[in-house]
């Protein structure tokens, strides 16, 4: 039986007038990869700062392997392990020193020749951390988080900023983890990467939680619908698009529309039919099956990036 080994209840979290979070509610099981899926300002740095005893919440209860991150001190600091949404190091530490240094500060350590070969880091173990890429530099936080052999590994936006290519590469570094059945938290406001690498999901907006489940779970909750995203020569109306035959809903956005459709042939034919009537012309069409963007928009009605 899987047991919670982070369990959060009603967590709040203002800075002056501003309320970061509003009474999030959530857990992650034992090995499990669990991700906030958010837009930037939902609330999920700041959720995983309480997380990781960086941040004191306003009220609310956090428990992680048993203890409160608060209070924890030291013994705590032991079993967690972290990739922050900026790593700051002095810029002429080495690559073997940084990891040495860290490695200092915790009673159990992993062998820092394993993480610099596992990391790809041996030709750059004795670079400055001035002259490492951006994806050097991540993949040197990632070995820095798993330098104690931490039961937890929380990871803020761990990809935002990099290319494609080193995006993939860290997404390669995760499924490892994974496969290893190594408990993570992850941030992200990246589609892709949180239908790619997590078990479960729980979308954040506005410092809330609106919709928890495994990425597949919270797909088919878009109602069996399929998506059509239109592109049209000149503006239409949105509420005249979903009268449509088979439209269950209808989204404007900025040059764009977002169709969710429970009839796609049907659907097609009479935007043709609608497009002929009114002399505009088709732009653009594609056809895809609902993401994890498409339930946020159909909770919130907005893109998860706006």
């Amino acid at each position: 039986m899987a047991t919670h080994i982070i369990e959060v209840e009603n967590l709040k979290k203002s800075y002056e007038a501003v309320e970061a979070i509003r009474g999030i509610s959530f857990h992650v099981d034992e090995g499990e990869v669990f991700g906030l899926l958010g837009p930037n300002g939902a609330g999920k740095t700041s959720c995983v700062e309480i997380l990781e005893g960086l941040r004191t919440p306003d009220s609310g209860t956090v428990s992680v392997c048993g203890m409160n991150p608060q209070s924890g001190g030291n013994a705590y600091k032991q079993l967690i392990g972290g990739v922050l949404q900026a790593t700051a190091l002095p810029e002429k530490i080495r690559v073997r020193e940084a990891l040495e240094l860290f490695s200092s500060f915790y009673d159990k350590r992993r062998s820092v020749d394993d993480l610099i070969n596992r990391f790809g880091l041996k030709e750059k173990q004795s670079a400055f951390y001035s002259t490492l890429s951006g994806g050097q530099k991540q993949r040197l936080a990632l070995a820095m988080a798993l330098l104690n052999e931490p039961r937890i590994v929380f990871l803020d936006e761990p990809t935002a900023g990099l290319d494609p290519q080193v995006r993939r590469e860290i997404y390669d570094i995760i499924e490892e983890l994974k496969r290893e059945k190594k408990t993570i938290l992850i941030t992200t406001h990246y589609i892709e990467e949180a239908e790619r690498l997590c078990d479960r999901v729980a979308i954040v907006d506005v410092g809330l939680v609106i919709a928890t489940g495994t990425p597949r779970e919270l797909k088919q909750s878009s109602a069996g619908t399929t998506r059509i995203e239109l592109r049209l020569a000149r503006p239409d109306d949105a509420a005249v698009l979903e009268r449509l035959d088979g439209v269950a809903d209808c989204r404007a956005f900025e040059g764009y529309f977002v169709i969710h459709s429970k009839h796609v042939p049907g659907t097609i034919v009479a935007i043709v039919k609608h497009l002929e009537a009114t002399g505009n012309e088709l732009a653009g069409l594609e056809i895809a099956t609902p993401s994890l963007e498409d339930v946020f928009i159909e909770l919130t009605g907005r893109r998860l990036r706006d």
